[in-house]
C-alpha cells in the first residue's frame, strides 16, 4: 500500500477532527503492528495530537496560537498570510502513532487533528500505514 489521500472542507480558521478516518485506514490496511503517518501537504495549514474530549482546548489552542503569531505589517510575503505559514511551522506537518493489535494507540482524551490557518478551503491529508 502506498498512502490513502483524503479531503475535506475546513473552516477560515480552526482544528478538525480527523482521528476516525486515521482508524479506518488502519483497519483498511489491516496491519496489526506498525506506525501509522498522517501528513499534511500544505503550507498554511498542519496536523497534531491533542485532547479532543473538551472542545475548550481546541479554543485555547487558536487563542494560544494567535498570541504567539499575530498579523503584522511588517511581514513581506506577498500573500498577506504569513501567520498562517507561521502557525503551520509552529504546529508541524506530520504526527505519526503506533499501532498495536490492528489499533491506534492514543492516550485516553487524544485525537488527531488537521488544524487550518488559511481557509476556509478545499484540504487534503495523506496516510501512511506500515
Amino acid at each position: 500500500m502506498t498512502f490513502l489521500e483524503y479531503s475535506l472542507n475546513s473552516p477560515r480558521e480552526g482544528f478538525v477532527d480527523i482521528t476516525a478516518q486515521v482508524r479506518k485506514a488502519v483497519r483498511k490496511s489491516e496491519v496489526a503492528d506498525g506506525l501509522a503517518v498522517v501528513y499534511c501537504p500544505h503550507t498554511t495549514a498542519g496536523v497534531t495530537i491533542n485532547e479532543n474530549a473538551d472542545p475548550d482546548v481546541v479554543s485555547d489552542l487558536l487563542l494560544g496560537l494567535e498570541r504567539a503569531f499575530p498579523e503584522r505589517t511588517e511581514y513581506r510575503h506577498a500573500e498577506g498570510n504569513s501567520t498562517a505559514h507561521l502557525k503551520a511551522s509552529a504546529v508541524g506537518s506530520s504526527v505519526t502513532v503506533i499501532i498495536e493489535n490492528g489499533n491506534l494507540v492514543l492516550g485516553t482524551w487524544q485525537g488527531i487533528y488537521f488544524c487550518e490557518f488559511d481557509g476556509p478551503r478545499h484540504r487534503k491529508f495523506l496516510v501512511k500505514i506500515r
